[in-house]
Protein backbone atom coordinates (compact mmCIF):
# COMPACT_ATOMS: atom_id res chain seq x y z
CA UNK A 1 0.00 0.00 0.00
CA UNK A 2 1.18 3.51 -0.88
CA UNK A 3 1.14 6.81 0.88
CA UNK A 4 -1.03 8.29 -1.34
CA UNK A 5 -3.65 5.55 -0.62
CA UNK A 6 -3.89 6.78 2.94
CA UNK A 7 -3.68 10.88 1.83
CA UNK A 8 -7.13 9.66 -0.54
CA UNK A 9 -8.82 8.40 2.10
CA UNK A 10 -7.83 10.84 4.93
CA UNK A 11 -7.68 14.14 2.61
CA UNK A 12 -4.74 16.01 2.78
CA UNK A 13 -5.23 19.06 4.67
CA UNK A 14 -2.39 20.13 6.85
CA UNK A 15 -2.21 22.54 9.55
CA UNK A 16 0.88 25.09 9.44
CA UNK A 17 2.85 27.08 11.44
CA UNK A 18 4.86 30.17 10.71
CA UNK A 19 8.45 29.76 11.93
CA UNK A 20 8.10 33.13 13.70
CA UNK A 21 5.04 32.62 15.26
CA UNK A 22 5.70 32.43 19.33
CA UNK A 23 5.29 28.51 20.99
CA UNK A 24 1.72 29.84 23.02
CA UNK A 25 0.46 29.84 19.35
CA UNK A 26 1.70 26.86 18.58
CA UNK A 27 0.01 25.10 21.63
CA UNK A 28 -3.26 26.96 20.60
CA UNK A 29 -3.21 25.34 17.18
CA UNK A 30 -2.33 21.69 18.67
CA UNK A 31 -5.32 21.68 21.10
CA UNK A 32 -7.55 23.32 18.66
CA UNK A 33 -6.97 20.94 16.34
CA UNK A 34 -6.75 18.13 18.61
CA UNK A 35 -3.07 17.32 16.93
CA UNK A 36 0.04 16.25 18.16
CA UNK A 37 3.19 17.91 15.43
CA UNK A 38 2.35 20.93 13.25
CA UNK A 39 4.26 21.35 10.34
CA UNK A 40 6.44 24.93 9.75
CA UNK A 41 6.19 26.63 6.81
CA UNK A 42 7.09 29.99 6.28
CA UNK A 43 4.50 30.03 2.88
CA UNK A 44 2.08 26.72 3.66
CA UNK A 45 4.00 24.96 0.87
CA UNK A 46 7.31 24.23 1.55
CA UNK A 47 8.63 22.36 4.45
CA UNK A 48 10.71 24.42 6.71
CA UNK A 49 10.39 21.85 10.01
CA UNK A 50 8.01 20.14 12.21
CA UNK A 51 7.41 20.79 15.85
CA UNK A 52 5.31 18.52 18.03
CA UNK A 53 4.52 18.18 21.65
CA UNK A 54 7.82 16.18 22.54
CA UNK A 55 9.67 19.56 21.47
CA UNK A 56 7.57 21.59 23.43
CA UNK A 57 8.41 19.36 26.10
CA UNK A 58 12.07 19.49 25.72
CA UNK A 59 11.89 22.74 25.41
CA UNK A 60 10.37 23.23 28.60
CA UNK A 61 12.82 21.17 30.39
CA UNK A 62 15.72 22.80 28.90
CA UNK A 63 14.84 26.07 30.15
CA UNK A 64 14.92 26.59 34.35
CA UNK A 65 12.69 29.15 34.59
CA UNK A 66 10.07 26.99 32.62
CA UNK A 67 8.29 26.12 35.46
CA UNK A 68 8.10 29.31 37.43
CA UNK A 69 7.45 31.43 34.46
CA UNK A 70 3.97 29.67 33.85
CA UNK A 71 5.14 27.40 31.34
CA UNK A 72 6.45 28.79 27.93
CA UNK A 73 8.00 31.87 28.00
CA UNK A 74 8.12 33.75 24.86
CA UNK A 75 10.12 32.57 22.08
CA UNK A 76 9.37 31.50 18.00
CA UNK A 77 8.43 28.51 16.77
CA UNK A 78 11.96 28.09 15.11
CA UNK A 79 13.79 28.27 18.31
CA UNK A 80 12.38 24.50 18.85
CA UNK A 81 11.10 23.14 15.69
CA UNK A 82 12.96 20.46 14.09
CA UNK A 83 14.73 21.44 10.88
CA UNK A 84 15.72 17.83 9.52
CA UNK A 85 12.57 16.65 9.10
CA UNK A 86 11.87 13.08 7.89
CA UNK A 87 9.59 13.01 4.86
CA UNK A 88 7.52 10.55 2.31
CA UNK A 89 6.32 10.83 -1.25
CA UNK A 90 2.93 9.79 -2.24
CA UNK A 91 4.89 6.76 -3.72
CA UNK A 92 6.53 5.96 -0.46
CA UNK A 93 5.59 2.04 0.56
CA UNK A 94 3.62 2.36 3.90
CA UNK A 95 6.06 -0.35 5.00
CA UNK A 96 8.85 1.70 4.40
CA UNK A 97 7.18 4.87 6.49
CA UNK A 98 6.98 2.44 9.63
CA UNK A 99 10.33 1.85 9.06
CA UNK A 100 11.00 5.34 8.98
CA UNK A 101 8.69 6.18 11.97
CA UNK A 102 10.68 3.34 13.91
CA UNK A 103 14.23 4.39 12.87
CA UNK A 104 13.79 8.28 13.20
CA UNK A 105 11.55 7.80 16.50
CA UNK A 106 8.89 10.06 14.65
CA UNK A 107 5.22 9.88 14.81
CA UNK A 108 4.29 12.43 12.11
CA UNK A 109 5.76 12.38 8.32
CA UNK A 110 5.03 14.95 6.27
CA UNK A 111 4.17 13.76 2.50
CA UNK A 112 6.21 15.69 -0.08
CA UNK A 113 6.47 15.89 -3.77
CA UNK A 114 8.56 18.20 -6.16
CA UNK A 115 9.53 20.08 -2.80
CA UNK A 116 5.43 20.13 -2.39
CA UNK A 117 3.35 20.00 0.61
CA UNK A 118 0.92 17.27 -0.34
CA UNK A 119 -0.48 16.30 3.69
CA UNK A 120 0.95 14.39 6.49
CA UNK A 121 0.74 10.98 7.87
CA UNK A 122 0.66 9.98 11.38
CA UNK A 123 1.78 6.31 13.15
CA UNK A 124 -2.49 6.44 13.84
CA UNK A 125 -2.77 6.67 9.97
CA UNK A 126 -0.44 3.66 8.97
CA UNK A 127 -1.79 1.54 11.80
CA UNK A 128 -5.24 2.33 10.92
CA UNK A 129 -4.14 1.50 7.20
CA UNK A 130 -2.25 -1.90 8.24
CA UNK A 131 -5.45 -2.93 10.29
CA UNK A 132 -7.74 -2.08 7.50
CA UNK A 133 -5.42 -4.18 5.11
CA UNK A 134 -5.10 -7.30 7.43
CA UNK A 135 -9.22 -7.10 7.69
CA UNK A 136 -9.31 -7.49 3.85
CA UNK A 137 -6.84 -10.04 3.51
CA UNK A 138 -8.57 -12.02 6.75
CA UNK A 139 -12.30 -11.77 5.20
CA UNK A 140 -10.62 -12.93 1.69
CA UNK A 141 -9.24 -15.72 3.43
CA UNK A 142 -12.78 -16.55 5.02
CA UNK A 143 -14.45 -16.50 1.66
CA UNK A 144 -12.06 -18.78 0.46
CA UNK A 145 -12.48 -21.27 2.86
CA UNK A 146 -16.35 -20.86 3.28
CA UNK A 147 -16.47 -21.55 -0.42
CA UNK A 148 -14.39 -25.07 -0.16
CA UNK A 149 -11.17 -23.60 -1.17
Amino acid sequence: MLISHILNSKGSTVVTVAPDDLVVTLLNVLAEHHIGAVVVSHDGTHVDGIVSERDVVRAMAADPDAGTSGGVRPKPISAIMTVDVAVATPDTHVDDVMALMTEQRVRHVPVVADGALLGIVSIGDIVKARLSLLEDEKNALLDYVNRGG
